[in-house]
């Protein structure tokens, strides 16, 4: 197995300090989120009990960039995840998730893609490929790491999940849709 391919192990001391298995030094929230938008899959253990704290400190990335007016996550799209933890969307939420950040995954894959395949008119002009690879570059830093977890659920669960939960988790999940699919216009019109 590559060693990118492997999470990079980072434990946490009773100090709270974190260290890096790999080059044997402690390591800071900033460059933990710095190893993951360079795409490598990160868990976070503490020492002594073994406890897996990967999604504690990833929420606490988010809330740290959050905080700094790096805002990514809509107030609306940030109340409906709330709402998900008290209601029986709470299951069908990870696996939608998951399939939404794939979806955003390949659309962007494709965008890509499109901006170096296709002829394009500007080609020509002075500083086109330095423009070009800033976009690829910004890209790269918006998408970087977005769901690299497990695969997509199949459709045909998604639509016995819903059937199952009734009428009001389809509304919920209909509006996240549709959140997800405002943001991936925004994304795409970038």
């Amino acid at each position: 197995m590559a060693d990118d391919a492997k999470p990079l192990l980072i434990k946490r001391y009773a100090s709270r300090r974190l260290y890096n298995t790999e080059t044997s030094d402690y390591v800071t929230l900033e460059d933990i989120a710095a190893f993951i938008r360079e795409g490598r899959e990160v868990q976070i253990v503490d020492l002594k009990s073994g406890d897996d704290l990967t999604r504690q400190y990833l929420l606490q990335i988010i809330a740290e960039h959050e905080s700094r007016g790096e805002s990514v996550l809509p107030v609306d799209v940030l109340t409906d995840l709330v709402r998900s933890y008290t209601t029986q969307a709470q299951s069908v939420v990870p696996q939608f998730l998951a399939a939404s950040f794939e979806m955003l995954r390949e659309g962007q894959s494709k965008l890509m893609e499109n901006l170096t395949t296709f002829p394009n008119p500007m080609a020509s002009m002075p500083g086109f490929e330095a423009l070009q690879r800033q976009q690829q570059a910004f890209l790269r830093s918006m998408m970087g790491g977005f769901g690299s977890g497990g695969k997509a659920p199949r459709p045909e669960d998604d639509e016995a999940a819903a059937k199952a939960r009734g009428a009001r988790d389809g509304d919920e999940i209909a509006a996240i849709r549709k959140q997800l699919s405002d943001l991936q216009d925004k994304l795409s019109k970038l």
